[in-house]
């Protein structure tokens, strides 16, 4: 999955920090942003639109404006990138390593549980 560029970062954090399921139209982003950013609203419409094409929100008409859905949440997203990091990487195991050796005994039970959690389902990691 492709990065985001900082104005797309910003549209999508206003769109996952959403709690209604129904999506935002351009005009909520707008809004959204107008305390932060001094954005144009064509602006906005325009980086929606891309977001819709490279597959990161889901579109739908709403009467004369288009309704905004994510495509995937902000936590898949990101583990999207960390895939990626790994893939970009010559050894993913050594990358794997530093990168657990770099986390909080906090995130290690998280991730312990998360392991635990795919053992006992009877799913194995992926490979």
């Amino acid at each position: 999955m492709k990065g985001l560029g900082e104005l797309e970062r910003t549209v999508m954090e206003v769109i996952w920090a959403r709690e209604d399921a129904s999506g935002a139209t351009a005009r909520d982003v707008s809004r959204a942003l107008s305390a932060d950013r001094d954005l144009a609203h064509t602006t906005v419409m325009t980086v929606l639109d891309r977001l819709a094409k490279k597959g990161f929100l889901r579109r739908e008409r709403d009467g004369r404006a288009w309704r905004y859905r994510p495509a995937a949440s902000r936590e898949g997203y990101v583990a999207e990138l960390m895939l990626g990091a790994l893939n970009e990487t010559g050894d993913r195991d050594a990358a794997l390593a530093h990168f657990v050796r770099s986390v909080s005994s906090d995130e290690i039970d998280v991730l312990r549980q998360a392991l635990d959690g795919l053992t006992s389902s009877g799913k194995e990691p992926p490979s």
